[in-house]
């Protein structure tokens, strides 16, 4: 992943994540992994970009969970 691609995520998981009570953490991180996807191509990172380390973004959101 490219450092704006991981330098995005981190900024925009940070500004997303939610401090409710999670009752599905599966369902949450694959909804934050679409739309966090969706924000960077609005902002001109393509997906190819985002999607080469897509695990890397469950990763992310899985580590904001803790």
């Amino acid at each position: 992943m490219s450092k704006r691609g991981s330098d995005f995520l981190y900024l925009w998981i940070s500004d997303h994540l939610s401090d409710d009570p999670i009752t599905d953490h599966v369902l949450l991180i694959i909804e934050m992994a679409v739309d966090a996807k969706r924000a960077a191509e609005a902002q001109g990172i393509s997906g190819h970009e985002i999607d080469e380390e897509i695990g890397t973004i469950y990763k992310f959101i899985m580590q904001g969970l803790r």
